[in-house]
């Protein structure tokens, strides 16, 4: 029973945080289905990522903040809806409610399948900027948890190196911890520039960051 006590307590102090979050509130107030819209919305105005024109690929998209942001940012007016320059290809295991003008796909994009309809998406161009919003289902088990959040990044760094212009932007989430370093050296060999960036709206108790890597090495094996 204690251990209900305490959890119960957990909850209802992290429900309390939620309620309470200033980005909770504003993210409401202007629309947005997650607080994460404004992580990306950091990243991007500090570093002047994305564009009108770009195309940008958004892996791990559910529940779609990041592509609203996006699609905002594209969009001449600012807007939710209406006119939109550029082109947005959002991708996600889960399903994702329809973002206006943003091309979604489900499925795993390690699949032949998928990965051939979101690159018949990208209609034969390098993509501007790849950002990957992906988590794996947490076990709680550090040394397995760190495996699995190295594996995603791995396969969006993978993705990007086929697919981004020389001069593009990945913009991919992790945690400190365990592999964190070796993550940053994986994306120091592979980018000219790379910045590492915990935005305002991560949580301050949250181990998150954002890893940045902008202007590809060419393969040194080509």
């Amino acid at each position: 029973m204690k251990v209900k006590t305490q959890s119960k307590k957990v909850n209802k102090a992290w429900l309390n945080d939620h309620v309470n979050d200033p980005y909770v509130k504003l993210a409401h107030k202007e629309g947005y289905r997650a607080r994460a819209a404004y992580k990306l919305k950091e990243i991007d105005e500090a570093l002047g990522l994305v564009r009108p024109g770009h195309l940008v690929v958004d892996l791990g998209s559910a529940p779609g903040a990041w592509s609203q942001y996006l699609r905002r940012r594209m969009s001449p007016q600012g807007a939710a809806v209406g006119e939109l320059n550029g082109t947005i290809v959002a991708l996600d295991l889960l399903p994702m409610e329809p973002v206006e003008g943003v091309q979604f796909i489900q499925g795993d994009f390690r699949e032949e399948a998928v990965l051939a309809q979101l690159e018949a998406a990208m209609l034969g161009r390098q993509v501007d900027v790849v950002v990957s919003d992906m988590a794996p289902n947490l076990s709680g088990i550090d040394a397995t948890d760190a495996a699995r959040i190295a594996h995603l990044i791995e396969l969006a760094l993978e993705f990007s190196q086929n697919h981004l212009k020389p001069q593009g932007a990945l913009v991919v989430k992790l945690f400190h911890g365990s592999g964190y370093s070796q993550l940053v050296q994986l994306f120091k060999e592979s980018f000219k520039v790379v910045k590492a960036i915990k935005p305002k709206s991560s949580r301050d108790k949250s181990s998150e960051t954002f890893l940045v890597g902008m202007g590809l090495i060419s393969n040194r094996a080509g």
